[in-house]
């Protein structure tokens, strides 16, 4: 009788253990959220952007009445829209009225803003707040019902058709926006920095000039933009107060190129984009501050 000798089995190969599910922490998005959100900032982007890039287009567009053939502009490309507005019109006696008017206003509007800002902020005194809740009910009235009694109190203090009753107009529309806007931001700092200024000896203006206002350097941004755009572009005021042709703002002159019957979009167009860059380049000489001056004071009460 044969024996036989029973081999022992192989081991089993061990089954390699099931790898755990990427697991997204906390505020992380998922591949298809990513794509949607960046598609929807294309999308904004693109909305932004485009009556920019149409009137750039149009303003290259020699005829006045290209606009409505878009299609025809590719063939004839050319600058002279822009040559006609920078030789042949009084261009730069706007862009300077506008300039003058525009700075004055930030300068003034902002200094103003800041200080009754900082005293609401660090000062106690009877009335501080009916003062900032009536400086944003001034924010309440459209132009159309203030446009009339502010004609009347320049015309009564012989300040109608002047840079200097364009410029005082302009700050009672920027000072009560920034007066918030910086009390808010001051409300941020701590007021151990105001103590701190008294012990080496600094009077309060002292404190506000050489320790406050350096850190509140963001918010001034945003106040000085605010202020600068409020000026730059407006057309309702500057239009009805100044009454010498020159002493048009780039706003009012853009007007000059439609009359009772007829308009020079071209002109118009070139224009608006000779407007726009001087507001351009402000944006991008302040806008790493307006995110931090914007949101400063959000959380405080």
């Amino acid at each position: 009788m044969s024996t036989t000798t029973e081999r022992p089995a192989p081991p089993a190969s061990p089954v390699p253990a099931a790898r755990p599910a990427k697991t997204r922490r906390r505020g992380e998005s998922s591949p298809m959220g990513k794509a949607l959100a960046h598609g929807a900032l294309i999308l904004a982007s693109l909305v932004a952007l485009f009556p920019v890039l149409w009137i750039l287009y149009i303003s290259l567009g020699p005829d006045k009445t290209d606009y409505l053939h878009p299609g025809e502009i590719f063939g004839k490309l050319t600058l002279s829209n822009y040559h006609h507005v920078l030789f042949d019109t009084d261009f730069f006696t706007w862009f300077g009225n506008s300039f003058l008017v525009s700075g004055v206003t930030t300068v003034f509007g902002v200094m103003v803003a800041a200080t009754t800002g900082y005293a609401v902020s660090r000062m106690r005194f009877p009335g501080h707040k009916p003062l900032m809740w009536s400086l944003l009910v001034t924010q309440m009235f459209p132009i159309a019902v203030l446009i009339v009694p502010m004609y009347t109190i320049l015309s009564d203090l012989g300040l109608l058709d002047g840079y200097l009753g364009l410029i005082l107009v302009y700050s009672t529309t920027t000072v009560p926006y920034c007066a918030w806007l910086l009390k808010g931001y001051f409300d941020t700092i701590p007021v151990e920095i105001d103590e701190a200024g008294r012990v080496d000896g600094l009077t309060p203006i002292g404190t506000f000039w050489r320790l406050v206002l350096p850190l509140a350097r963001p918010g001034l941004a945003v106040a000085a933009f605010y202020s600068f755009l409020t000026a730059w572009a407006e057309v309702a005021f500057a239009s009805t107060f100044m009454l010498s042709s020159s002493k048009y703002t780039l706003a009012v002159g853009l007007q000059t190129f439609v009359s009772e019957h007829d308009a020079q979009w071209n002109f118009m167009a070139a224009t608006a984009v000779l407007i726009a860059i001087p507001s351009s380049v402000f944006f991008y000489l302040v806008q790493r501050h307006l995110v931090t001056g914007l949101t400063a004071g959000a959380s405080k009460s």
